[in-house]
């Protein structure tokens, strides 16, 4: 028998995090993370982590995390790593009896394991990334891209030509295997009995919330974390250091440009990130989508929501 999660995805900045609480209270439900970068201990300010004092519903209840805080950032984790520890915590939160909850932007993340993408047991190669890495440096991103396009053009379709991290990703797995990332992907048949919604806003407004978000990190210290992550020995060709914020900041440390270029640069890259992650989630059609602006208050739209995976799930509350 198949296993019941919800799941509450879509772009940064539209306040995915505070749904969930009060969603996981009403269904008796624990949070299961799908960020790539909230994995990352140390990573906080730039990734909008959820800090422990903030885990508790409007009611008062406690409402556990998962999958966040598990790696110190000098770890690639990968999605084959995410997929492999998600899958086991998701079987434990419902053997206690509680419902799983996917949370979070990342789409492949999210696809691993509600599609059940297989990875090859043989993930990550040193040597091999490194060599990908040094040809993006020397040649470009685009040179790679051009490869992946000749090598698998419907995961080329899906991802950026300046997203090199996931370029990287596909032509490993091509390189590894001898199979094309694409064709892992099942047909939209699901691992799990599944109800997911998609939170999605006003563009404008959306805009005005990334603005918001990332000058209230840069007045929490992200510079400083930024420096602290660096100063513990750190390596800045891990995948914590291509993380939104983290890069644009590191090229700030580095002197490539003044503060100002850097806040402008995250804005820009997280407006951009917000477009592709709502492009994504909006190819699957087993998302239901809600418009945060519909709804007065938080409260009210937790319970929209709640409400539908409650139905769709067909869970009988206590």
């Amino acid at each position: 028998m198949s296993i019941p999660i919800g799941a509450i995805v879509g772009p940064t900045a539209t306040g995915k995090s505070k749904v969930a609480l009060e969603v996981a209270d009403m269904l008796d439900g624990e949070i299961v993370s799908v960020d790539s970068m909230q994995v990352y201990i140390g990573l906080n300010i730039g990734t909008a982590k959820i800090k422990k004092e903030e885990c508790y519903a409007k009611s008062g209840r406690y409402i556990a995390h998962h999958m966040i805080d598990i790696v110190t950032p000098d770890i690639n984790y990968n999605v084959a790593d995410f997929q492999r520890e998600a899958k086991k915590i998701i079987r434990e939160i419902h053997n206690r009896g509680k419902l799983p909850i996917l949370v979070g932007g990342t789409g492949l993340y999210y696809n691993a394991i509600v599609y059940g993408y297989e990875f090859p047991k043989k993930s990550f190669n040193e040597e091999l990334r490194l060599e990908l890495m040094r040809e993006a440096e020397e040649k470009g991103n685009m040179y790679l891209y051009k490869k992946l396009v000749s090598i698998d053009p419907k995961a080329s379709e899906k991802i950026h030509p300046n997203d090199i991290k996931r370029i990287i990703r596909a032509l490993e797995f091509f390189y590894l295997t001898g199979k094309r990332i694409s064709d892992s992907e099942s047909k939209n048949k699901s691992c799990y009995r599944t109800a997911s919604v998609g939170l999605y806003m006003e563009r404008k407004k959306l805009y005005s919330e990334i603005e918001k978000r990332v000058d209230k990190m840069i007045e929490e210290g992200l510079i400083d974390e930024v420096k602290s992550l660096v100063k513990r020995g750190y390596k800045t060709n891990y995948n914590w250091a291509q993380g939104l914020g983290y890069k644009q900041v590191l090229g700030f440390l580095e002197g490539k440009y003044d503060i100002n270029t850097c806040i402008e640069l995250i804005k820009k890259e997280t407006r951009n990130y917000a477009k592709r992650q709502l492009t994504w989630f909006k190819r699957d059609k087993n998302i239901v989508w809600f418009n945060v602006d519909d709804y007065s208050n938080l409260q009210e739209l937790a319970k929209a929501i709640g409400t539908h995976i409650r139905q769709r799930l067909q869970i009988k509350l206590n």
